[in-house]
């Protein structure tokens, strides 16, 4: 059987870098966003062991949709490691108040998240 990978999205951007694969979202992430964004998430974290950084710099707009994602990639990477880059004021309020900040500490940039220790526990 061939694979056909997802179909592209211009709310994502994936690469990899220094061994991890990097879900850059873009834009307005919201449940159609997110519709989008799911095939890409679960490919990058269904290999067991997997390293993924998800890049939220990029985000004008956030809401539960893309909590769910998040979510949905660190309960897929158990045993693999998940770092988050956000700065956002509302993004990070976001996370916050849910509580996925304490679960996930975001970084407060793409370079420190691929270079810093440990898997996800950033300052910010």
């Amino acid at each position: 059987m061939r694979y056909e990978p997802p179909p592209l999205t211009r709310h994502l951007r994936v690469r990899r870098d220094r061994g991890h694969t990097v879900l850059e979202f873009h834009g307005e992430i919201d449940i159609a966003a997110a519709a989008e964004i799911v095939p890409h998430l679960d490919l990058a974290t269904a290999e067991p062991g997997a390293r993924v950084v998800i890049d939220l710099t990029h985000v004008a707009f956030f809401d539960l949709s893309g909590l769910r994602l998040i979510h949905r990639a660190r309960h897929r990477l158990a045993d693999g490691r998940l770092h988050l880059v956000c700065a956002h004021p509302l993004t990070l309020r976001m996370l916050r108040i849910t509580g996925l900040s304490r679960l996930l500490p975001p970084w407060p940039t793409l370079e420190a998240a691929l270079t810093g220790p440990g898997s996800g526990s950033g300052p910010v």
